[in-house]
């Protein structure tokens, strides 16, 4: 089993996003006026300029995960998920995410349910530090079949001090958060999964889903709810650390946070977004959580193609200057004690080697 037969070819997807960025034309905002573009479209976040200051915006959804949620009624967490995924991405270019929006589209209208939505998403942008000022909600019989939830957000960076990825190169070193589950990718191949192997996910699990970067903690009735694990947010640690290298009162400086990558859709494949032309080395992983390696068993799943589609345990990477990484480390594990050093950059081809998998590029 792989993504492709399952639904999702992501080659073609990276080969359409980039046929539509390429049909794009310059901003109608000129350097200098408010709003107008700073960088290239493309990143996990579109910045643009407000004063001395930069602001961010992305926008993300949950995506297949609905599904799931929809087929076993459990929607207590996909909020979380709709607000991780964006403020995920915020934190990338080195924005503190302060504000969102959701989008709703149903079928038909249901009190119970957008309630449920609507308590979730709350917790979440609590959990996120952000305001939720808006929305939208739609019904739409006949465009949609089920719920569908996205959302988009908005960042601040201070004196538009971004991460220079151009300081991006050997010697740096890698350091990797955990993921709490699958996140909010790869949910296509999951459900292509269980229904070719019939496995009923209202079952217990079958395997011990005890994992030390849960959300929600360890106590699963369901396979169904370890599967539906929500996404970890990571405003917390990264904007604590964010606030403290730009102080100028700590060791590391803002200088020493050389990139920072949200591992989604696509696995190890996000950290080529860098664009360095280095070859990342993570030759000691963060653990593989119990439910992808029994995904991979079930679905006979190739170990090249899981680190190709899934997070296989590491939700963020941030790469950082060796002489500042144990500060660094001690800043992060204050919030998230499994965060470890993952690896280094060394010289050679762009890509990245990993000990589990061939080298991607």
């Amino acid at each position: 089993m792989d993504y492709a037969r399952s639904g999702v070819d992501i080659t073609l997807e990276a080969h359409s996003v980039a046929a539509l960025v390429g049909a794009l034309g310059p901003s109608v905002r000129k350097s200098g006026q408010l709003g107008a573009p700073l960088g290239k479209v493309g990143g996990f976040s579109g910045l643009i300029e407000f004063g001395p200051d930069a602001l961010a915006l992305c926008t993300d959804g949950v995506g297949s995960k609905l599904l799931l949620a929809e087929q076993f009624g459990t929607w207590d967490h996909v909020g979380m998920d709709c607000v991780a995924m964006n403020a995920n991405d915020l934190l990338c270019c080195g924005a503190e995410p302060l504000a969102f929006v959701d989008y709703l589209a149903v079928p038909q209208a249901n009190e119970e349910l957008h309630a449920t939505l609507g308590r979730s998403l709350y917790r979440a942008v609590t959990t996120a530090g952000m305001t939720l000022c808006g929305g939208e909600t739609a019904t739409l019989p006949g465009i949609v079949n089920s719920v569908d939830l996205s959302g988009a957000a908005l960042g601040h960076i201070p004196g538009r001090q971004t991460i220079d990825q151009e300081r991006i190169g050997p010697g740096d070193v890698l350091i990797g958060l955990p993921a709490s589950g699958f996140h909010s990718n790869g949910y296509t191949l999951i459900r292509a999964v269980l229904n070719s192997s019939g496995t009923d996910a209202s079952q217990a699990p079958p395997f011990d889903p005890s994992w030390t970067s849960r959300v929600t903690g360890n106590d699963f009735e369901r396979l169904v709810d370890v599967l539906l694990e929500p996404t970890r947010i990571y405003t917390t640690p990264l904007v604590g650390l964010f606030e403290r290298l730009r102080s100028g009162h700590h060791s590391a400086t803002w200088k020493d946070l050389h990139g920072l990558v949200h591992i989604t859709g696509g696995g190890l494949e996000n950290i080529l977004r860098l664009g360095a032309q280095s070859t990342f080395v993570i030759d000691t992983p963060l653990p593989t959580p119990p439910e992808m390696e029994w995904l991979a068993k079930q679905g006979d799943i190739d170990i090249n193609e899981m680190y190709r589609v899934f997070n296989m345990g590491m939700g963020m990477l941030l790469v950082v200057s060796k002489n500042v990484v144990g500060n660094i480390l001690d800043e992060l594990q204050r919030d998230l004690p499994a965060a470890k050093v993952v690896g280094y950059l060394k010289e050679g081809r762009a890509g990245v080697e990993h000990a589990h998998t061939a080298f991607v590029e």
